[in-house]
């Protein structure tokens, strides 16, 4: 009971040591002094709340927001001291907020909860008691062994025990884990490897000792101890194997393992880590603005206080005849009533803080999010995937963005590779129909058309089939003689690979002749020619970004032991000592400047004794369980040497649809492209110029291949001194990796200058967290621009994490970058439209919202201080306590809301295909100060005519109301908030341009319906009130010709400057977005427009128009993709703009 109380609050204790020791079923050591570790349960929690804790942690987290924790406190002061208002004002709008906000958070924390009790109930097979049992996943516990069948996921960490093959090995895909699609080869060690069965598995006595949990995927160090008789046998456990939790089981019937972290514990628990929290800039410039009325909040209040005690000085205005004070109010304290008052003041006018701001623009951004998922124009038909949002807190934010951050391979390109060139010694290759051609030769040429393969032709295409993580469909390794040409060259073996550059060199080998069949126990079958040969696999050494290699070691049918290497040119080349190594950089640099991928491909024979010492230095640098990666690193960079060259491959990966005219259209935008890769400098140079990232024109800056801080300080001085010197041109910088660290650790200010002067910047040869450094550089320089990350792969998650906006890309590379990202696309073409439409809307909808707000507020509450010049500061309120309460919630809430879903100011395909347009609303253009300023100068406006105006009109005259009774202070409230509902509701009414039934229907339903409430609620004696000040006032105001004559006036009074305003600026300052509005709105032409045109141009403008009027555009557009009448009218928009 305390281990789960303990738990729910959060205070699991840390583990005392370093290693773990697992005892395997279970079985421990039957001595007494025995004290087993303690491990987490296999329970896997994303959720944020429970049961318990749901009330207290939500309302913490909600009254950290400074307008609920503000209103609350008003709420307090209500309930303790006498205020002009009742509690119910202030706590019925609070608890609404507060009620709307849980249900959203405990509805999506409810979802949470229920996919965790999916994982955690899900069913397994644990073996116990000499049998397989069925039990659900949270209830294994670390030693249990656990039975895993064919495409299941792992539940827990499992070391592998054995599988349905001899040599204990399974193949599994980690792409939910790290985004490699890759299979993966596991090996059990050969003790447990030969108990297939229940019956043998729980006989095992064996012992494991392994590090404590860490989040590092690929690190795992520990060993097993097998008692066997008499002896006991310790073998070496590393990450080959370890089957992670999330990792699926492919092409293996089945295999047992023993779960050595479970729950939270495991890898895939340690590296879901909770975002950081991405706040918008809208929010921040929200909670100036909140500010800004907080302080003309304590203002009014102040002044209010200090007014009605220099009006008490008075005699006769201290205590009037008609309100005398008790004996207890002439008692008490001055400064205690000054405080008292100060604190009424505060609750009269707190209205101006509008604490339904923030549900508003929640619900606004939850409902809105579903526009960009229902968007048909950003579904990829081919693949069947359609955008998704992974959090609506941002939506705004894409249409702030000032530089987008983008990954190559995969994002810009397809991540589709195809076989292209290879260079074998020194001489360069092309594949034509199935056969190897050396350059210069065609097919029908005599050495073009060969049927037989050169020796060394024939040992590098062996070394392609043989180095690689290369697997075949199992279902097909039993029919590996299947469907053969007469020449032995077709294939019909399905390949799955770690990477697509692996799967296209193998491919490529078997289509020219040397086939990769498989791997049978510790050999690797290859057939050259249709002649079988086997390889015995005897040690792989695996690929790692610092070595940029992987190799081989086999023993050939004849016995010699060969190691194959493959790996980039600069881990190669330089540790090749023969082959014809000048020749073929040479190759390499070519294939580099054609976009092509390229790699190196050497080998090394080995002597009998060589291949000894090798044997004994990688058993002991494997067994070793203290610094075991760097003894390894030692011991492969020991034996990668001294190689000879056999030649380089090119593959080329295709460009992704429209990915130049995406480019082009970001840069018209005012976005800034930068292009971050870990390709080579030739490569990533050439896809640059054949994307559009960088122009044939644009003059190339370069910061490579420098290794100390002076020469790379004095190619930038070099570099910014050109750009001063050549300001009229543009500029494109490229930096490699290295280059880069030295550049960020000493000369920052210098390089973010030579960066922010160039129209775009190419990074190459990055490494995943210097694309995070880059992204953080750019983000927190003194502009503070808005990024933007984009990408596909695991590698790109740090900079998608760290961008004010991260987008992961639905490739071929996992899902890792999708579920880390804010939104997900298929395609980066989709970019534009995400940016342009969407991005353009959001922001002007919410900027639009959040302003209103502050102005509906501003006219609401001003009368009421105005009032209080006519009241000798007395407190009392202008309006009644229900419409205090429901003027944000019920008469006002809707019209903005709607606005803030379905506006549209210009047409969405005009939108895109101008994208200058999105320069309108950079930096936060329409929410900044002056914006503010505007919108709360015309709130007090407002105000000011509601008030005087109702004053001027009908404050004079008492005998105005229908039936000749006097006219009310009540009477003059109701006037004046009449008046100010209809005006704010007909000021959204002016801010729409865009209108469907949806718009209509709540702009006049709203005051309809505070029509028809207040009949009803003045009309009716309701026995659950205490008071009824309003009754039959509502019907008395209206039953005066001389109250409708004035709200008339008043409302036109307010509106008409606002018009004015608009229609001058519209024509003497346009903004870009106001001429795309107007010739837009020039569909209905009329005649005196084709007037002023040239005769000709004028019947071209005619034809246009009488085709506009025959597709006219249904007003109820979607944010789904337009019609083809909708794309036809915009593309016919445009042309009229363009003529």
């Amino acid at each position: 009971m305390l281990r789960w109380v303990r738990q729910q609050l959060g205070f699991d204790p840390p583990h005392q040591s370093d290693t773990r020791t697992i005892y395997i079923a279970n079985r421990f050591p039957q001595h007494g002094h025995y004290v087993p570790q303690k491990f987490a349960d296999n329970r896997i929690i994303s959720s944020k709340y429970t049961v318990w804790n749901f009330v207290p942690k939500n309302l913490f987290e909600q009254f950290r927001r400074v307008a609920n924790f503000y209103f609350l406190i008003i709420f307090l002061v209500q309930l303790m001291i006498d205020t002009p208002t009742s509690p119910i004002t202030s706590g019925l709008p609070l608890f609404f907020v507060i009620t709307v906000t849980a249900i959203k958070q405990g509805y999506e924390d409810w979802l949470r909860h229920k996919a965790d009790n999916e994982v955690n109930g899900a069913p397994v097979y644990v073996v116990r008691s000499g049998g397989l049992v069925k039990t659900r996943s949270k209830n294994i516990r670390v030693g249990d062994i656990v039975r895993v069948a064919k495409d299941e996921t792992f539940p827990v960490d499992l070391v592998l025990l054995s599988s349905d093959r001899v040599d204990g090995s399974c193949h599994v895909t980690t792409a939910s884990l790290d985004g490699e699609t890759n299979l993966k080869t596991h090996v059990a060690v050969p003790e447990t490897a030969v108990l297939q069965s229940v019956a043998n598995l729980d006989k095992l006595v064996a012992v494991i000792e392994c590090q404590q949990p860490e989040a590092d995927l690929y690190r795992f160090v520990g060993r097993i101890t097998v008692s066997q008789q008499t002896e006991e046998i310790v073998r070496p456990l590393g990450p080959e194997s370890l089957l992670l939790r999330g990792a699926r089981l492919k092409n293996t019937k089945e295999i047992f393992g023993v779960a050595v972290y479970t729950g939270m514990e495991t890898k895939m628990a340690l590296n879901y880590k909770s975002k950081s929290q991405k706040r918008s800039a809208v929010e921040k410039s929200m909670n100036s603005f909140l500010i800004i009325y907080l302080i003309i909040l304590l203002f009014e209040a102040i002044l209010s206080t200090i007014l009605k005690y220099a009006w008490q000085a008075e005699e006769k205005w201290d205590e009037p005849w008609y309100n005398g004070k008790t004996e207890h109010e002439r008692n008490s304290s001055k400064i205690l009533r000054f405080i008292s008052d100060f604190l009424a003041f505060l609750v009269l006018y707190n209205f101006i803080i509008p604490i339904s701001l923030y549900v508003t623009v929640e619900m606004q951004k939850f409902l809105g999010s579903f526009f960009i998922g229902w968007d048909l124009d950003l579904y990829h038909k081919e693949t069947n995937q359609r955008a998704q949002v992974n959090t609506s807190d941002l939506n705004e934010e894409l249409g702030q963005v000032e530089y987008v951050f983008t990954d190559k391979t995969g994002t810009l390109t397809e991540n589709e590779m195809q076989f292209r060139e290879c260079s074998i010694n020194g001489i360069k290759y092309q594949e034509i129909n199935g056969k190897l051609t050396p350059e210069g030769f065609s097919e029908d040429s005599p050495d073009g058309n060969r049927h037989s393969l050169m020796r060394e032709e024939e040992l590098f295409l062996k070394a392609v089939c043989l180095c690689h993580t290369v697997q075949i469909n199992a279902d097909q390794t039993d029919g590996a003689d299947g469907p053969w040409h007469a020449n032995g060259i077709a294939s019909p073996l399905e390949y799955y690979a770690s990477s697509p550059d692996e799967k296209a060199l193998v491919e490529a080998a078997s289509r020219v002749g040397v086939v990769f069949t498989g791997t049978s126990g510790d050999s690797m079958e290859v057939k050259s020619l249709g002649k079988p040969e086997r390889y015995k696999l005897l040690h792989v050494l695996e690929f790692d970004p610092n070595r940029r290699r992987m190799s081989v070691i086999v023993e050939s049918p004849s016995g010699e032991k060969l190691l194959f290497t493959k790996g980039a040119e600069s881990s190669i080349l330089p540790r090749s000592k023969s082959g014809e190594i000048d020749k073929t950089r040479i190759h390499v640099d070519e294939f580099a400047l054609k976009g092509l991928r390229t790699l190196c491909i050497a080998y090394r024979r080995f002597t009998p004794e060589e291949y000894q010492e090798i044997g004994k230095r990688l058993h002991e640098a494997r067994t070793a369980l203290q610094q075991r990666e760097e003894r390894l690193a030692d011991v492969f960079n020991f034996i990668e040497r001294d190689l000879e060259l056999l030649g380089a491959t090119g593959v080329e990966d295709k460009l992704q649809e429209k990915v130049q005219e995406t480019i082009e259209a970001l840069r018209l935008a005012g976005i800034k492209v930068w292009v971050l890769t870990g390709d080579k400098h030739e490569t990533a140079v050439s896809v640059s110029l054949s994307c559009g990232h960088f122009h044939r024109t644009m003059n190339i800056l370069e910061l490579v291949q420098h290794k100390s801080d002076s020469t790379c300080a004095e190619q930038l001085r070099q570099l910014a001194k050109r750009i001063k010197e050549d300001h009229v041109i543009q500029h494109g910088l490229v930096v490699d990796g290295t280059s880069l660290s030295l550049a960020l650790r000493e000369h920052e200010k210098l390089f973010m200058e030579v960066c922010k002067n160039c129209s775009a910047v190419l990074c190459c040869r990055m490494a995943p967290l210097q694309k995070a450094k880059v992204v953080r550089l750019l983000k927190t320089s003194p502009e503070k621009p808005i990024t933007l990350a984009i990408g596909d792969g695991a590698n790109d998650v740090s900079m998608i994490q760290e961008a004010h906006v991260g987008i992961g890309i639905m490739g071929k590379e996992g899902r890792q970058a999708v579920r880390n990202s804010d939104y997900a696309i298929a395609r980066f073409k989709f970019l534009s439209k995400l940016l342009f439409v969407h991005g353009h809307f959001y922001y002007i909808r919410i900027a639009t919202l959040v302003q209103y707000f502050f102005y509906k507020n501003v006219c609401f509450i001003t009368p009421q201080f105005l009032y209080q010049f006519f009241c000798l500061f007395s407190q009392q309120t202008l309006y009644d306590s229900v419409y205090l309460t429901l003027y944000n919630i019920c008469f006002t809430s809707l019209p903005v809301l709607i606005y803030s879903l379905f506006e549209q100011h210009v047409h969405p395909h005009v939108l895109q295909s101008k994208p200058v347009l999105y320069r309108d609303i950079s930096k936060n253009a329409h929410l900044g100060f002056k914006p503010f300023l505007y919108w709360t100068i015309l709130g007090f406006f407002h105000a000011f005519v509601f008030f005087y105006g109702s004053y001027l009109l009908m404050g004079e005259d008492t005998s105005l109301l229908g039936n000749g009774q006097m006219f009310g202070n009540w009477t003059f409230g109701t006037l004046v908030f009449t008046v100010m509902v209809i005006t704010v509701t007909m000021k959204m009414a002016l801010e729409t341009h865009f209108w469907t039934w949806i718009n209509h229907f709540v702009t006049w339903g709203s005051i309809v319906f505070y029509f028809i409430f207040s009949l009803f609620y003045g009309g009716i004696i309701w026995p659950f009130l205490h008071t009824q000040d309003m009754y039959f006032v509502f019907v008395q105001l209206l039953s005066s010709g001389s109250a409708w004559f004035a709200i008339i006036l008043i409302v036109v009074a307010c509106l008409f400057i606002d018009v004015l305003k608009k229609v001058l600026y519209r024509h003497l300052q346009p903004t870009s977005t106001e001429k795309a509005q107007m010739y837009s709105n020039r569909v209905a032409l009329s005649d005196e427009f084709i007037a002023l045109q040239p005769l000709s141009r004028a019947r071209n403008q005619l034809s246009k128009i009488s085709l506009l009027r025959q597709v006219q555009v249904s007003t109820a557009w979607t944010p789904c993709a337009a019609s083809q009448m909708g794309k036809q009218h915009a593309h016919l928009l445009e042309e009229c703009w363009n003529d």
